[in-house]
């Protein structure tokens, strides 16, 4: 006996129907034909993955806030040197 496959789709609007709780498990695998084990199981995988999407796009917006913080005190040095310089130059003191 071959073992059914289900697309992402389906599998994705069985999980959000089971994460609603408005229905049951049985009536959800009555509506797309699936087992209500197979529900339960795609709503558990659901549920431990939004946790990771959310906590991904913390680590990336926290990474991008640190490269730019970085690039910004490179910058600021940068500056530093070259306005040390100018002044060094022109005689000028501040």
């Amino acid at each position: 006996m071959q073992k059914k496959r289900y697309s992402g789709e389906l599998k994705a609007k069985v999980a959000l129907e089971a994460l609603k709780g408005q229905r049951t498990a049985n009536e959800i695998a009555g509506e797309y034909g699936v087992h209500p084990n197979q529900v339960c199981k795609w709503k558990k995988e659901a549920h431990q993955g939004l946790a990771q999407i959310f906590s991904k796009q913390r680590e990336q917006v926290s990474g991008a806030e640190e490269k730019l913080k970085d690039q910004l005190y490179s910058q600021i040095g940068q500056l530093k040197v070259e306005l040390d310089w100018l002044k060094k130059k022109t005689g000028i003191i501040f």
